[in-house]
């Protein structure tokens, strides 16, 4: 828990820092975005400062008690030890209910990848699925949708689609479906009508801010190329297609689905920061054990989250061992039942994590 309050004690200070410097009179906007995320860190920080005075009362009291004294200073010091004692156990839980607080991300758009997996066309055809389903559900809500890169595969399934998410409650609701989704059914173009197991991954990255990362240029290589993808004449005549690679962490990502060059290159870079973000994030969480505990699952790209059942009808989240036979209603976009689910046991997990 302390190393969770010192981290969030040391972004503090970066963000008062930066709402103090020049730029932000006149960038507004930024400066309404630091200045809420602020907002957002001062409860916990402060109690956490105040805690640490405590702390250190409470070790020069001990170590006064520790010499000798007359017996009436020795009854004074041990009254105010335990007082200090009683007050710093109460500052513990108000420490451990400002934890309890929902993710400081809760408002932030996202951006989504679905991969094809294991199982041929079929994976890319339950890709197909999985993207429709978020689509759907995010119309359900009113979030704006955005399509950031499309990859098809012959069978008219995924290979590779990725999108934005803007709205209230966006990461809230999606932020637990990254990882490995499992289909068993019978593919359609099977003729013996046997069951296929396949697979589709799910990556939900939180859409970085500028003062959430900073690249530096001299870090990026941009190659341009011909898109292969549709579009008529003039996409092939042209190098529209963009890849960028951020060399120091050999992360690439490539778009060629707008007819612009410059289109692409920047839907690019909002990718590539996406997962640049998260990777830097995932390295802290794996730094503070405290975090992994609170995690739903291990949070690894490669873990198997869910299991899509056709013959059973049945929707199994192997994370909280929940089950739902809605799966046609799941499919076609009601997400909400897995979602409070999956909300209220990552709750109950990080209040087992702060008591413990």
């Amino acid at each position: 828990m302390f190393e969770q309050l010192q981290k969030l004690e040391s972004r503090y200070q970066e963000l008062e820092q930066l709402l103090a410097s020049p730029e932000m009179i006149s960038d507004r906007e930024r400066s309404k975005r630091v200045a809420k995320e602020l907002s957002g860190l001062k409860e916990p920080v402060s109690l956490f400062r105040e805690y640490k005075k405590f702390c250190i009362e409470f070790a020069e009291l001990e170590a006064v008690l520790k010499e000798k004294h007359d017996k009436d200073f020795f009854e004074l010091a041990k009254k105010e030890l335990q007082d200090l004692e009683f007050k710093k156990r109460e500052l513990e839980e108000k420490i451990k209910v400002s934890l309890e607080e929902e993710d400081t991300d809760e408002g932030r758009d996202v951006i989504v990848e679905v991969r094809q997996g294991t199982g041929g066309d079929e994976a890319g055809l339950f890709a197909a699925n999985l993207y429709r389903m978020y689509t759907m559900y995010a119309a359900k809500k009113g979030w704006v949708v955005e399509s950031m890169t499309v990859s098809t595969n012959e069978a008219g399934g995924f290979k590779e689609v990725s999108f934005s998410v803007k709205g209230k409650d966006a990461y809230k609701r999606l932020r637990f479906e990254s990882g490995v989704h499992r289909v068993q059914r019978v593919p359609e173009t099977e003729a013996q009508g046997r069951i296929h197991t396949s697979t589709a991954s799910v990556a939900v990255l939180v859409e970085p801010e500028e003062i959430d990362l900073v690249i530096e240029p001299k870090d990026l290589r941009i190659d341009t190329y011909r898109s292969s993808g549709p579009g008529g004449q003039h996409m092939q005549k042209t190098d529209s297609a963009v890849r960028i690679t951020h060399i120091p962490t050999g992360l690439a990502v490539a778009c060629q689905d707008e007819r612009s060059q410059l289109k692409n290159k920047l839907k690019a870079m909002r990718i590539l920061r996406a997962k640049l973000l998260d990777k830097k994030r995932e390295e802290e969480i794996k730094k503070l054990s405290q975090a992994r505990k609170s995690q739903i699952g291990t949070g690894d790209r490669s873990e198997k989250i869910r299991t899509y059942n056709f013959p059973d009808r049945r929707i199994t989240d192997h994370r909280i061992n929940f089950t739902t036979h809605r799966l046609e209603t799941v499919l076609e976009g009601d997400l909400d039942e897995l979602s409070d689910a999956l909300i209220k046991a990552a709750k109950e997990k990080r209040n087992e994590a702060v008591s413990g």
